[in-house]
Parts: structure tokens; sequence; C-alpha cells
């Protein structure tokens, strides 16, 4: 089946724009690994060259392995600058050479792409001033892109650097496909699954279309599931360790410690330092950054209800749903995946699969938000603040964890429980989130309000209840 290409139209509108200015303009793309800027990045260029006649110039470095240094990597960029000019095979032992051989070839209107260039550049401390130098003198129209999947690196060494400082004429950060455009890249690579099977993929695939592609026409839910994630070789059981291995080369176990701890839920700074013994330095919070700017952890302020204002600390969750289901059922799985164990076995049955799978729900609804207000009829200019929501026990007050709780400017303080159940929900669910509304401490004169999501239907009774300010069916997200 060929490639589709599904959404990202509002960063397509804003490179179309880009192009029509005259002059040199650059663009830095970023964003999770598998997230789609190169996909993106091949899709305009295509776009141009169709409609402009232009090349398209791509060069990528080499992924970080041993032995490959400073030189390879600029021996890497003569390989692909010779194969695509054909011609024999250049040598460069300096970056100003190599970026001084790219400027011969280029006409008006070009589009250069250097992809990966954290692994570009890493080795040579030259490389971001000389580059710099180069870019300084293009004096043809021109779009340069330049977009990675180590963030951490493009934001230290690209976009604060004051070697590029106002030169930047675009910044794009690629987040994952929404809900609905997620079902649209399913639905054209054939999944033809139930509602409820389909919130079971997306709930570990997410909104990143590289995952979504590996979905191929005539499998069930379950089959996909266990072929990315049950089988020796399969797609999921190796992609921690690439991800590890291309993002964090050298301090991957401090990073993986944290993403541990925080697979069992949120947690706050000194939570996460108290849980695996670190030290008292800033380094604990640089690794939360980089996890945070990598897509994989989010940072959610804990506020006052009463006050409205910000708490000091803050819970941090992992966001990313293959990451913590990586993490909580695939991994400890492991060497039984390896031995071949669950060639039999029906993933659906697996003990506690299903509880596994709310979970996913819940973090793939929160990176949804906007669908969210939508569909609960809130007006982002109205919210104080949201996010998931925990009330920690002191003496007068009980503990509470809501699953997500948006609070407005008019003392409505929204209750949001969701449910990823195969059944019908009986009125039992009323008496479950009215003691959290009991337990949750707000101010006189502020209205609890219960919403409820669901996926497996709910029962007449439960529909004609009136508790629930709106019950509402995940499916109506994905129409």
């Amino acid at each position: 089946m060929g490639a589709t290409f599904v959404g990202r139209q509002e960063e397509l509108g804003r490179l179309v724009d880009l192009y029509e200015k005259p002059g040199a303009n650059l663009v830095v793309v970023k964003g999770r690994r598998r997230v789609g800027k190169s996909a993106l990045i091949d899709h305009f260029a295509n776009m141009c060259s169709q409609t402009h006649g232009i090349k398209c110039w791509r060069f990528s470095g080499l992924a970080p392995e041993e032995g490959v240094d400073a030189q390879g990597q600029r021996d890497h960029f003569a390989k692909q600058l010779a194969n695509i000019v054909q011609m024999p095979t250049f040598t460069f032992l300096d970056w100003s050479d190599a970026f001084s051989h790219l400027s011969q070839y280029m006409k008006p209107g070009d589009i250069i792409v250097f992809d990966e260039i954290s692994w570009m550049g890493s080795k040579d401390a030259t490389f971001i001033p000389k580059l710099k130098t180069w870019w300084d003198d293009q004096h043809i129209r021109v779009l340069f892109f330049m977009c990675g999947s180590v963030s951490t690196w493009i934001e230290e060494n690209i976009l604060k650097s004051t070697a590029f400082f106002g030169r930047i004429n675009l910044t794009l950060t690629l987040m994952p496909f929404s809900i609905p455009e997620s079902v649209m890249l399913l639905r054209a690579r054939g999944f033809q699954g139930s509602d409820y099977d389909t919130f079971r993929l997306l709930s570990i695939l997410e909104g990143i279309p590289w995952y979504l592609e590996q979905v191929v026409p005539g499998q069930t839910a379950d089959a996909i599931i266990k072929r990315l994630c049950f089988e020796p070789e399969g797609l999921f059981v190796l992609e921690f360790d690439r991800i590890f291995h291309d993002l964090f080369n050298g301090s991957g176990k401090s990073y993986k410690k944290i993403l541990d701890v925080l697979s069992e839920g949120p947690k706050t700074l000194a939570e996460i330092r108290k849980a695996i013994d670190f030290p008292h330095s800033g380094t604990l919070s640089q690794y939360v950054s980089h996890l945070i700017v990598a897509g994989f952890i989010q940072k959610q302020a804990l506020w006052s209800i009463k006050t409205k204002k910000e708490a000091k600390q803050s819970l941090y969750y992992i966001c990313d749903p293959y990451m913590r289901f990586y993490l909580k059922v695939i991994e400890p799985q492991r060497n039984r995946i390896q031995r071949g164990s669950f060639k039999e076995v029906v993933i659906s049955q697996l003990p506690g699969f299903d509880a596994h799978m709310g979970f996913q729900l819940g973090q793939l609804l929160l990176q949804n938000r906007h669908v969210l207000w939508k569909v609960i009829g809130v007006n982002p200019m109205d919210i104080v603040a949201d996010g998931p929501f925990r009330q920690s026990k002191t003496s007068d007050q009980a503990g509470c964890q809501i699953d997500y709780l948006v609070q407005k400017v008019t003392n409505n303080v929204f209750v949001c429980e969701f449910k990823f159940k195969r059944k019908e929900l009986g009125v039992d669910v009323i008496a479950q989130v009215q003691h959290k509304v009991n337990a949750l401490k707000v101010p006189r004169g502020f209205a609890s309000i219960s919403v409820l999501f669901h996926i497996g239907g709910v029962s007449s009774a439960l529909a004609t209840d009136g508790y629930f300010y709106r019950i509402i069916d995940l499916s109506e997200l994905i129409i």
C-alpha cells in the first residue's frame, strides 16, 4: 500500500507562505522520534518540485555508533552530495569546505534539508559556527530545513544559540496526530475494526504517524498488537532500545530510572528524587527537562482551586502512550516474548490487560485535550487550569485522584472520569465518581460538575439518571 499523507495542513500552509518570501529562509523542525518530521518536509518538497521544478537537497547525519567521528560524518555528507550531483566522491576535511561545495550546485528556489542535524554536528565543536558563517553568505532564494529527533541538542545548539539568533524564520514543533487525524490514517491503512478496537490501537500507537503506518489491512486489533508488541522481533519490543540508543546515548540509565518511577503514576520532582535516590543537584531537573523536550513526559502544574494560582510543585507524568505500554506491559514480559511464549496466547485475555488499556486510554485523552474541550462544551479562553488532578490527604481534607479536571473562570469545576470497558456501564459508576467529588475540596459557591467519557456503552438507567452533566461516547471523537 502506498504512503498516505494525512494532516499537517497548518504546518504546510506556513511553509508555503514562507517559501514565497524572497531571500534565504531558515526553518527548524523538531519533535518526537517517528512523529513525521521527514515526511512533512518530503511532502512539502514534492509539492514545490511539482509546481516550481526545484531540487531538494537532502542530507542526513549518521546514527551515533562506535567509531563514527566528525570525519565520518563529513565523509557521509560528501558521499550524499556526490550521489546527488553524480560526481566521484568528495573528501572534506573541514565543514566550511563541505558547505562551500554545496553552494556551487544550489540554484534559486532550491530546498536544502539537514536531517538528524544533531548527529551530523555533535562530534565537531566547529560545526555550528561554520554552518552559521555559510548561511550568512547565502544571497539566493533558498529554503533551508534543520531537523532531528534529538530535540535537546536542537534547543541548546540552534534555537538558544547566539549563532542563529534572529536568523530562524520559522520553528515547527510537530505533535502527534489528534484522534480524528489518527483514525483517518488508520482507515487509509485499511483498518476496519470497531470503535472500541480503534481506541485500543490508538491507546498504544497514539498519533505517531510511523506507528500508525505499521497497521496492515486484514488484521484485527489483537493481531496487530500481538505482532507489534509480543513477537520476538516485534517493532515495539525493539523500539524502546532504539530510542534510548539514538536519543540518550551514554546517559540512558538515568533517564530510564526516571521513566520507571513515572510508569507507576504521576510524581513531583521531590518524589522522583526520593524514589530513585538521586543526589540533591540540578542534574535531575535537567534530565527531566530533556525527557519533556523529547516528548516522553509532561509537566502538569498543580494549582489551587480556591486561589486559581499555580502551586510551587508540579506533577510529572509519562505522556507518551507507547513509552508507558512498553514499561508496564512489554518490558516485564520481554524474556518470555523472546522465547516465543506468546505465540498461542490471546492478548486480550492476559491478566490485567484491560486495566492497562484503561490507563493507556487516559493518557491518549490527555494528549487530546482540545478535542475534550469541544465535546464538553468549554471555551479554551474560559479555562483557568486543567489536567489530571491530585489532592493530597491532610488533617482537614481527604485525598483523591481525578482523571481530568477542568476549572473555568466562572467557578465551575468539571470532574471528568474516563472509563474503558467492553461492557455497558451501570449506575454504580455514579457512586465511584461522587466519592471523588465529595473528597474534592472546592470553595463555597463553586460547582463540581461530573462528566463521563466511555467507550463500551451505558445502561438506560445510567443514561436517564441525570447525574452526569455530559455522558460522552468516545466514538463521537472520531466522526
